[in-house]
């Protein structure tokens, strides 16, 4: 009896954006980049069958567009109900767009049993462009470095994919204020960026591949907070041009991050172009600590802040099915 799925439910985490490794792309490659799958704010959305398009939720807009895109682009009926229950802060530094995009197209390829590839999805979505951490995250999460963009690349390869030390904690901080540079602005902001030095590309290509992934495998905390300090502070003097000459997007967030810097917290920085800031903490207990000297201070009035831990695996996925001559004969769907 042939089956058919009646809907399907994706829960897509978001991810850290540690830094882009080289710039400069004298070796055919631009970019590269340290990512980390959190178990965070996720986006969760429920596809199934309709008479016609039906979309709802937060970020309904942006995931209509992107199902009729990959219903255009395989040659199918937009007769689907989407329903987002909950988005990844927009703009926020997490990555949400390429999530969204990627749940909304992994639930579409299994409605239809296409068996569609991650990379695949993001490319027929205009996502990854110059990273393919979003991807790596969806599909195995844990710490994830991709390959940069060449001239044949559609989506940046993922060359390195480590599962991340469970017992190392992440401080999050959000700034509800503020949002990331995004669309056209963003690819303004490349253009504009200075040169970036080779030899600068080269140091950190090093410190990623030499310092900061062994020391995750052997789950040697100081060494990578420092691997992740030092691309973070190349990165934040990089980008201050396009960030009203600071390292990080939102003033309030840097303000936090400088006492953490000098309250010796290791592994601080920007995630993507921000707002969104971060620590690396050993352990549940430090972070409770530093989180609660930080809630005597006044830097945190105006900011939200969380403690997360790393995501060792990708997006969950429920398919829900039922027997086609069933639905043929009118019985109704049973949903989870």
């Amino acid at each position: 009896m042939t089956v058919k799925p009646s809907e399907v439910v994706v829960c897509a985490p978001c991810r850290l954006h540690l830094g882009f490794l080289d710039l400069e792309g004298g070796l055919g490659r631009r970019f590269g980049g340290l990512g980390l799958g959190l178990d965070g704010p996720a986006t969760r959305l429920r596809l199934g069958r309709a008479e016609t398009l039906r979309v709802d939720g937060e970020e309904a807009e942006r995931a209509r567009a992107h199902l009729l895109a990959i219903c255009k682009a395989h040659g199918r009926s937009p007769a689907f109900r989407l329903s987002i229950e909950k988005a990844i802060p927009a703009h926020a530094g997490l990555g949400s767009g390429t999530q969204l995009a990627l749940a909304i197209g992994k639930a579409f390829s299994l409605m239809e049993g296409l068996n569609l590839a991650t990379p695949e999805i993001a490319a027929t979505l205009g996502r990854g462009r110059r990273s393919g951490i979003g991807v790596g995250v969806f599909d195995a999460g844990g710490l994830v470095l991709d390959g940069g963009r060449g001239p044949r690349t559609r989506v940046p390869p993922v060359i390195a994919a480590l599962p991340f030390p469970q017992t190392w904690r992440i401080l999050l901080i959000f700034d509800p204020a503020a949002h990331g540079v995004h669309g056209a602005q963003e690819k303004a902001a490349f253009q504009d960026l200075p040169p970036f030095p080779a030899e600068t590309a080269a140091h950190l290509c090093r410190i990623a591949l030499m310092q900061a992934l062994p020391a995750a495998a052997e789950a040697d905390f100081p060494a990578f907070g420092g691997a992740i300090a030092e691309i973070q502070a190349v990165m934040g003097r990089h980008f201050a041009a396009a960030q009203g000459g600071e390292p990080y997007t939102s003033k309030r967030v840097g303000r936090v991050l400088n006492w953490l810097a000098a309250h010796h917290v290791q592994g601080i920085g920007q995630s993507s172009w921000g707002p969104t800031g971060f620590a690396f903490l050993p352990d549940a207990s430090a972070a409770r600590d530093v989180l609660e000297n930080l809630r005597r201070e006044d830097l945190t009035v105006t900011l939200t802040l969380q403690i997360a831990s790393a995501r060792n695996r990708g997006a969950d996925i429920h398919k829900e099915s039922v027997p086609r001559s069933m639905l043929a004969e009118g019985v109704p769907e049973q949903h989870p």
